[in-house]
């Protein structure tokens, strides 16, 4: 007897991670930025020419950088299709084949943009 094998299970992992990294990242990103507008981070501190090289121009800062948006393209999509679910919208194969697969070459892209 041959069980049919489901990408179910990998879509939901792929929305626990970026549901983690939301949830850990993001409020994060917002204290430094309400702490910097207060004056409490000097703003040299956040400079484009510090973050860009930090996040651009350091092998360290680029993974911080695909481990918080990679993760989070996953999340919102995977929250956005299921979403249609419970607003009655119940879109075929061909939607999730696009929704997902447009996650994938958008991944890939962030990933080639940010190491290249």
């Amino acid at each position: 007897m041959s069980q049919k094998r489901h990408i179910e299970p990998l879509l939901w992992s792929l929305f626990g991670a970026g549901g983690t990294t939301i949830a850990l990242f993001f409020p994060a990103m917002i204290l430094v930025i309400l702490l910097s507008s207060l004056g409490v981070i000097p703003a040299e501190a956040l400079s484009y020419e510090r973050m860009s090289g930090f996040f651009l121009n350091n092998l360290i800062g680029q993974l911080a950088l695909l481990a918080v948006l990679v993760p989070s393209y996953w999340a919102c999509i995977h929250r956005i299709y299921h979403g249609s679910h419970d607003l009655g919208m119940h879109p075929g194969v061909g939607v999730k084949i696009l929704c997902y697969g447009g996650t994938l070459v958008l991944s890939i892209a962030t990933v080639i943009a940010v190491l290249v």
